[in-house]
């Protein structure tokens, strides 16, 4: 709903939007300088995607070489652009409010009338725009170098878990970054620390069912080991045999995960701001 209030220099009212519009507002506004900014620096956009390529490369030799079955090369490719989202929510989400309390912008987002969570979606919202750009050119660029064969096998259902999997990362570098906070400068030490771990645990680069049942169950909790999961049962010939439990079953999973990840986030995003009006701190030690 808006409201009006007076101008302080004419007699005019101006209205002042409240509840779902200045959410959607909120939402807006930082997103926007995500998209903008991602094409500020050219030379970004180069290591971007000439990094994780090699890293691909990398992979796609091995198998090659020992001759594992071709669609490991696609999973590989597959693998290698959704690591493009991983880094994102890592680096631009999990991180950003306690980069935003290092650069003094916080304290301004804590007493604004606007919700922490619709500035951390709008941030997340508009990194996912660029992100998925490169990670679309990544995609294209190593299926076509390495002659990657898709079979795709239901389009709904996969849409359906692309979708789950980016809401549920998105949630939890929504719920992290509030952790990260509270954490002060550890943040930095836990963003590199989960950084190749994930890579591993969720099966970047080979299936998740390699793992020991209870190992690769326990990874679940990275909404990525699912939707990566899925996404390869999908879309190559080989997927299913190669895949840990049905789509179906991962498909519930990613839905749960969304649930649990956006509720522990607005639960710790107020917190914080609860935190910081009563006592004037986030990550200070009480004097």
């Amino acid at each position: 709903m808006a409201t009006n209030i007076q101008s302080p220099i004419s007699n005019t009212r101006i209205p002042k939007n409240t509840g779902w519009r200045l959410f959607l507002q909120t939402v807006i506004a930082r997103a926007y300088p995500r998209v903008i900014g991602q094409q500020r620096e050219k030379s970004w956009v180069f290591f971007d995607l000439f990094l994780p390529i090699m890293g691909v490369a990398a992979y796609v030799f091995v198998y090659r070489a020992i001759k594992a079955p071709e669609d490991y090369v696609g999973f590989v490719v597959v693998g290698g652009a959704m690591t493009a989202f991983w880094l994102n929510v890592l680096w631009s989400m999990s991180s950003q409010l306690y980069w935003e309390k290092e650069t003094g912008n916080l304290g301004l987002y804590i007493m604004a009338p606007n919700s922490l969570m619709a500035i951390l979606l709008g941030m997340a919202l508009g990194g996912m725009l660029a992100t998925m750009l490169r990670a679309t050119i990544i995609l294209v660029l190593g299926t076509w170098m390495f002659d990657v064969q898709f079979a795709v096998s239901s389009f709904l259902q996969l849409f359906a878990v692309f979708t789950l999997t980016m809401t549920a990362l998105y949630g939890m570098g929504m719920m992290f970054a509030s952790v990260y906070l509270l954490l002060s400068r550890e943040a930095w030490h836990w963003s590199n620390l989960a950084q190749e771990p994930v890579y591993l645990a969720s099966g970047f680069y080979f299936p998740i069912k390699s793992f020991n049942f209870w190992i690769a169950a326990g990874a679940s909790i990275i909404p990525l080991t699912m939707g990566l999961d899925a996404m390869r049962q999908l879309v190559f010939k080989s997927g299913p045999s190669l895949g840990f439990v049905s789509v179906q079953l991962e498909i519930g999973v990613l839905v749960v995960l969304c649930v649990i990840f956006l509720i522990a986030a607005r639960y710790l995003l107020r917190y914080m701001e609860k935190l910081a009006i009563r006592e004037g701190r986030i990550t200070e030690s009480r004097r």
